[in-house]
């Protein structure tokens, strides 16, 4: 079971690893990435782009939103998949939200 301790422990470790997987992928970019964090919401903007984090989804600002979960184990759970690693789901996010053109 997923505490509030320990949830409050993954969502910062979520927040940091998108802020770091975001800033890399922006040095041989012209853009940056901005990443918003509260106790209920990450938001990692670039440009007109963003991308919301909730407990529960995430939602693009050009798709519909997805269920999204951090689990205990370390892995994050994205709509239908399968679970994965919380640093190779952050490097995805950022990966994909940086390289869309403008």
């Amino acid at each position: 079971m997923l505490t509030a301790q320990l949830h409050t422990e993954l969502w910062t470790s979520w927040a940091s690893l998108l802020r770091s997987y975001a800033a890399a992928h922006g040095l041989n970019s012209t853009q940056h990435a901005v990443v918003e964090v509260s106790a209920t919401e990450i938001t990692l903007r670039v440009g007109s782009r963003w991308l919301r984090f909730t407990p529960n989804e995430v939602t693009a600002s050009n798709q519909p939103p997805l269920p999204f979960h951090l689990n205990e184990n370390g892995t994050a759970t994205i709509g239908n998949k399968a679970e994965q690693e919380m640093d190779l789901a952050a490097e995805h996010f950022a990966r994909e939200i940086m390289d869309l053109p403008q």
